[in-house]
C-alpha cells in the first residue's frame, strides 16, 4: 500500500486539523538489564531447550503496520494502525 509522507489528521493537542508527517513504527531496543529480561535468561540457563515449545504451524502470515503521524505545530505523535499487509510504502 502506498501512503503520503504528510497527511491532514486531527491534533488533540491543538484540537484542530493541522499537517502530520508519517513515518513508520519500529520497536525499540531490548534492555538487557530489565527484570523481565533477567527472569527470561536465568529461565533460559543450563540444559534443555526454550521454556516454550517452537510453533509449528503459523496462522499469520504478515505483521500489522503501524504508523507514527508527527503534528507540524506541536510535534504531538498519534499512532495509527493500518492492519496487516505485506509491504507499505511512504510516497
Amino acid at each position: 500500500m502506498r501512503f503520503p509522507k504528510k497527511v491532514m489528521a486531527y491534533c488533540p493537542r491543538c484540537d484542530t486539523y493541522t499537517e502530520h508527517a508519517v513515518s513508520m513504527y519500529h520497536q525499540g531496543k531490548r534492555r538487557e538489564l530489565s527484570e523481565g529480561q533477567r527472569r527470561y535468561n536465568r529461565k533460559l540457563k543450563g540444559y534443555g531447550s526454550s521454556p516454550k515449545p517452537k510453533q509449528k504451524r503459523f496462522a499469520k502470515v504478515n505483521k500489522k503496520i503501524t504508523l507514527v503521524l508527527t503534528c507540524s505545530k506541536c510535534g504531538y505523535k498519534l499512532h495509527k494502525t493500518l492492519g496487516r499487509m505485506k509491504r507499505v510504502e511512504l510516497v
